[in-house]
């Protein structure tokens, strides 16, 4: 199917029967203010620090800002695809497939919002027999596929020579994994923060995010804008991109604050989510705009390359047809500005 095609279709599905795996802030809008539509999830990042605070809305009071949440990465990307959406939160893994064919989305990666750490980790359910990651061979295993988490349990399979055909992979979203684990439906998940405390209540992890990027497969949670959003609302984005660059430094400045803050998003108490915060690798607003991460104006950074080497994979994987080449993701980090608009 060609891309016109597929955004033909996605638009359609999307206008029949509403945005898929999403909730929508239902906060009233001002009808004579342009609406900025912002898709985000509810794994721990400064993302939400900006939300809960309503720093948008503060730095922007000319705009309207809508959120809504989604589910994975996934439908985020449809929502792209359906122009439903200006900014978006979302994994490595699903952004390389979206910059990828078929779907090549005209969206640019405009900021770091984590490292994937210990916050994203493959867990066998207790009782499974299950002590090791070759154990999983024939055995049922739930991740949302298309997702950063999707990406990694293929990576784990393969650094211990097993391959998806091994195993008995199921497509289940986050809260769905729960439901699955707790009827015994599933042996093993692939999931994030929150979902994944509950699962390491009553399971074993095998390995996180964090020891497969030291295997030379890391992820990471990013978030992109609007290629055309950005060409015609340039300013928008620099003042998104310093409110995003305040909750990094409140996370590394002051925790509590964030924890609280986070918390208040998704329901958890704050020491809890306190926790979550440390699993994860959150980076400076200096390294995110520095040449091994996002890069600066006019020089596009390694992320590139992670984001090439992730469309690599999933090639290798039969996941897209064939990896896109390094340039089309240089092209596609936003580094207009940088690291002025996000440092001073």
């Amino acid at each position: 199917m060609n891309v016109r095609k597929l955004v033909a279709a996605a638009a359609t599905v999307l206008l029949a029967v509403g945005l898929v795996g999403c909730s929508v802030d239902r906060s009233k809008p001002d009808a004579g203010k342009p609406t900025i539509r912002i898709a985000y999830q509810t794994f721990p990042s400064g993302d939400l620090i900006v939300k809960h605070n309503r720093w948008l809305e503060d730095a922007l009071p000319d705009y309207n800002i809508k959120w809504t949440k989604f589910d994975s990465g996934a439908d985020v990307n449809t929502a792209f695809i359906a122009r439903e959406v200006d900014f978006g939160a979302l994994g490595s893994s699903p952004i390389a497939r979206g910059l990828s064919a078929p779907l090549n989305i005209p969206y640019s990666v405009a900021f770091i919002l984590d490292v994937a750490g210990d916050n994203e980790a493959l867990v066998a359910r207790n009782g499974t027999g299950i002590e090791t990651i070759a154990d999983l061979k024939g055995k049922r295993i739930a991740t949302p596929f298309a997702s950063t988490a999707h990406y990694s349990l293929l990576a784990a399979l393969a650094l211990n020579g097993l391959s998806p055909n091994d195993v008995q992979l199921v497509d289940l979203q986050p809260q769905a994994i729960l439901a699955a684990w707790e009827r015994g439906d599933i042996a093993a998940a692939y999931s994030w923060l929150p979902t994944l405390d509950q699962l390491e209540k009553s399971g074993k992890v095998l390995i996180t995010s964090r020891e497969l990027a030291a295997k030379g497969k890391p992820t990471l949670d990013l978030a992109v804008v609007s290629n055309a959003f950005a060409k015609d609302n340039p300013k928008v984005v620099d003042v998104w991109r310093q409110q995003q660059a305040r909750a990094l430094v409140v996370i590394k400045q002051d925790p509590e604050a964030a924890a609280k803050a986070v918390a208040a998003e998704i329901g958890l108490s704050p020491a809890d989510v306190a926790q979550q915060l440390a699993k994860a690798v959150f980076l400076t607003p200096q390294q995110v705009a520095s040449p091994e991460w996002l890069g600066t104006q006019g020089a596009p950074g390694n992320l590139a390359a992670n984001l090439e080497s992730a469309s690599q994979f999933l090639a290798e994987q039969k996941q897209i047809p064939a990896a896109a080449p390094l340039t089309v993701f240089q092209d596609a980090l936003y580094t207009q500005g940088l690291p002025d608009v996000i440092t001073k």
